[in-house]
């Protein structure tokens, strides 16, 4: 039985916009959509039913899936949509769910911006834990959003897809992390646009005057190093285009600009554990927060 394209769903429009985008990941790939919803049979106080008893809430989240699931078999009629309800808490019974998914697909929500962040609690705990791939998907996400500008400047499904934007660290070039990169791109006939941030040199924190001729020596030196990287997934992806890019910078800065004419931001997360638990890193968890098209987090050894 092949692997679902699996959404965390809660009736926000953050999580419906995460199930449209899954459906069409789902045609992208020839794969089933499911579902999930967890009813939390104790939950907290919520902006979504605030009076409303245990029995009539249970029927409430109850429609959730099953309405939604109407909703994408309308709207994708070749989509093959199924629905499953849990109980328990939502971060654990999704991290859970998602080993037998091909993808995890969540809703953001938030803020966003300087004014706050676009990703929630059970989001975040997800992501650190899951070990399959997970894409947050903002609300309001239209496919039209993931497509370069038309002639009239503005976004279209009618025209090409504009790249997906891979974070690379040269120090760790995990080859799951640029499979999957790659495979995105390749299913949207998108070019890969790989970027690479490099920080300055130490004396730059004390003030001193930047040599030129050691910056320029550094910027080549790690050039060289993701053209080698890359060169023989070019040969095994020969109809991706790939465009490398190694800039002076703050990773983190690099990608959320980057984000802004990109399909799809594909960045990974380390599944060792450190002393005090699962981790995202730095550089994903500000992409998760800022970025402004989908972004998939891929953990990897």
């Amino acid at each position: 039985m092949p692997r679902a394209i699996t959404v965390g769903l809660d009736g926000s429009p953050e999580s419906r916009a995460a199930a449209e985008w899954a459906a069409r990941e789902a045609e992208l790939r020839g794969l089933p959509v499911k579902l999930v919803h967890v009813w939390d049979p104790a939950p907290a106080p919520t902006v979504h039913a605030p009076f409303l008893g245990a029995e009539t809430y249970q029927h409430w989240t109850e429609r959730i899936p099953r309405e939604s699931a109407e909703g994408l078999r309308l709207r994708h009629p070749g989509a093959e949509v199924s629905t499953e309800q849990l109980s328990g808490s939502p971060a654990e019974a999704l991290a859970d769910v998602a080993k037998d998914a091909e993808l995890l697909v969540l809703g953001s929500r938030g803020l966003g911006g300087i004014a706050g962040f676009l990703i929630g609690s059970v989001g975040l705990a997800v992501v650190a834990h899951a070990e399959r791939p997970v894409v947050l998907v903002r609300a309001g996400e239209q496919p039209a959003d993931e497509n370069e500008m038309d002639v009239a400047g503005v976004p279209s499904a009618t025209t090409s897809s504009r790249p997906v934007v891979l974070g690379l660290d040269l120090g760790s070039p995990d080859e799951t992390l640029i499979r999957f990169a790659l495979d995105a791109a390749a299913r949207r006939n998108a070019p890969l646009r790989v970027v690479h941030g490099w920080n300055p040199t130490p004396y730059y924190a004390y003030g001193m005057a930047p040599d030129p001729g050691v910056q320029q020596m550094l910027a080549d030196s790690d050039a060289d190093a993701l053209t080698e990287v890359l060169a023989p997934w070019r040969q095994k992806f020969p109809d991706v285009r790939v465009v490398a890019e190694s800039r002076f910078g703050s990773p983190s800065h690099l990608l959320i600009d980057a984000s802004r004419e990109a399909s799809l931001v594909v960045v990974g997360r380390r599944m060792r554990q450190s002393s005090a638990g699962a981790r995202i890193g730095p550089v994903t968890h500000a992409v998760l927060h800022h970025a402004t098209a989908p972004v998939a987090v891929v953990p990897h050894d």
